[in-house]
């Protein structure tokens, strides 16, 4: 079973956060933010993940903090989750439109952290939410989960479909990295012998 749990309480937040890698997309989230539950819940479904998330935050201040230590313990679970990485695919990708919006999502599972971000989003905001936050969601994310992972919009109009269309497009790409290869269930996917 590829599961984890994670607890992280700061001066800012206090985090409870359940991964369950090989689920059916169910999903329970409450991170103060209501349009994170909604990128968070997608994500749950599209990837197939199990996901429990509450957070209590700083939010009379902003969502800053919630959002990005949301990112950290999400990444964390993955990376536990997945253990020593025997037999994933490593490798996922995925182009994925919503309306007008098309966003193109690539990740390498390779134990090497990196964030390459290109979204020019159109709007400061989606109801309350600063979109600037998007990105610092998956620097937080791609450091905790010690992955290179590349975001960019291709086309959109929309701001909500286009972090949306980016919050799928991850998690579909997520799902297929961490998918095993059942011809190399017992290799790492390196010729180094590590990730």
């Amino acid at each position: 079973m590829r599961y984890s749990e994670i607890n992280r309480k700061t001066a800012e937040t206090d985090i409870s956060l359940k991964l369950e890698l090989d689920g059916t997309g169910k999903s329970s989230i409450s991170s103060g933010c209501g349009f994170l539950d909604h990128m968070l819940t997608l994500f749950a479904k599209h990837g197939r993940f199990d996901l429990e998330v509450s957070c209590s935050g700083d939010t009379n201040v902003d969502y800053h903090h919630s959002v990005e230590d949301i990112g950290i313990c999400l990444g964390k679970a993955f990376t536990e989750a997945l253990g020593d990485k025997k037999g994933i695919t490593r490798y996922g990708y995925m182009i994925l439109p919503m309306d007008e919006a098309l966003v193109l999502t690539a990740a390498d599972l390779s134990g090497r952290c990196y964030l390459a971000y290109d979204c020019a989003i159109p709007a400061q905001k989606v109801g309350d939410f600063d979109t600037e936050l998007a990105e610092e969601f998956w620097i937080a994310f791609a450091r905790s989960a010690e992955c290179t992972l590349h975001i960019r919009m291709l086309s959109g109009t929309n701001t909500h479909h286009i972090i949306e269309a980016m919050f799928k497009s991850a998690a579909r790409t997520l799902r297929t990295a961490v998918n095993t290869d059942p011809d190399a269930a017992d290799e790492i996917p390196s010729t180094k012998g590590v990730l």
